[in-house]
């Protein structure tokens, strides 16, 4: 991965930045529509190159149900899968402790899952994660992380604080005996629920791991807390010393078609 920053303010810091991957460029910052099973709801692939989109979201959870790896590895990637040219960013699953959190149950080995199709049981480990997003091929691939709700409180943060570090450590080493370092780039997850001092002390462990990792996400916000404790992490000066967000994604535009919104500026869409 090439990273090149192209202009930033003086004041307030924001930047507009080059990242290149394998599949081409994407200008940040970005929206990153999601495609959690290699499809964009309502939009064809040359619909969504149209609109200027560089860069989307696969999911390794769902795209390990079906169509599973075997499929993948035989199209030759999740790319030639979805007819899709541009960069690909997965998922680990690890939000799918939340999402799911019925159908898992989390150890320091993985998350076992229970397939909400079959009932059968599957475990998901840092290794395996890895090895699903080699078959998907996606130019950024996140470590799997122990993810907890937002609104959780107390020990379990912690817990899942320190389990994310120590996953990232067995996502590296998978990562680095796959011979596909030159073309996959692994992206450490900074947890520590709403808690300041837990977000400082994972993102101190992450950087001493950054000759493996080439970038970092925030992970586990918008999950139901206040909008203004969100700024608060994201904005604080320990956090974003040297941290910026560059790419952010929403499943908002796909749930707007789903119930029937209209977004409109001057248009009274009742009247209309």
């Amino acid at each position: 991965m090439q990273f090149e920053i192209v202009a930033q303010c003086s004041v307030t810091r924001a930047r507009v930045s080059r990242m290149k991957l394998a599949h081409g460029v994407t200008a940040l910052p970005t929206f990153m529509p999601v495609a959690t099973q290699a499809a964009l709801k309502g939009l064809t692939q040359q619909q969504t190159e149209a609109l200027g989109v560089t860069l989307i979201l696969n999911n390794t959870y769902h795209l390990n149900l079906r169509p599973g790896t075997k499929v993948l590895d035989a199209a030759g990637g999740a790319h030639r899968f979805q007819g899709w040219r541009k960069n690909m960013l997965t998922d680990s699953g690890g939000f799918q402790m939340v999402s799911l959190s019925s159908f898992s149950k989390v150890t320091e080995e993985g998350v076992l899952f229970e397939s909400p199709f079959t009932g059968e049981p599957t475990m998901l480990t840092p290794e395996e994660s890895m090895a699903i997003q080699h078959s998907i091929g996606a130019d950024i691939m996140m470590q799997l992380d122990d993810v907890v709700s937002s609104l959780t409180t107390g020990p379990r943060v912690e817990e899942a604080m320190w389990r994310s570090v120590r996953w990232l450590d067995r996502c590296i080493a998978t990562h680095n005996a796959s011979g596909r370092t030159d073309r996959q780039n692994l992206f450490a997850i900074i947890q520590g629920g709403l808690d300041h001092g837990l977000r400082d002390t994972c993102l101190d462990e992450m950087i001493k791991r950054k000759d493996s990792i080439p970038g970092y996400a925030v992970g586990g916000l918008s999950g139901g807390e206040a909008k203004g404790v969100v700024r608060q992490l994201t904005q604080k000066p320990t956090i974003t010393n040297g941290f910026k967000l560059d790419v952010f994604w929403k499943i908002a535009p796909e749930n707007y078609q789903r119930i029937g919104h209209d977004i409109a500026w001057g248009l009274d869409s009742q009247k209309t």
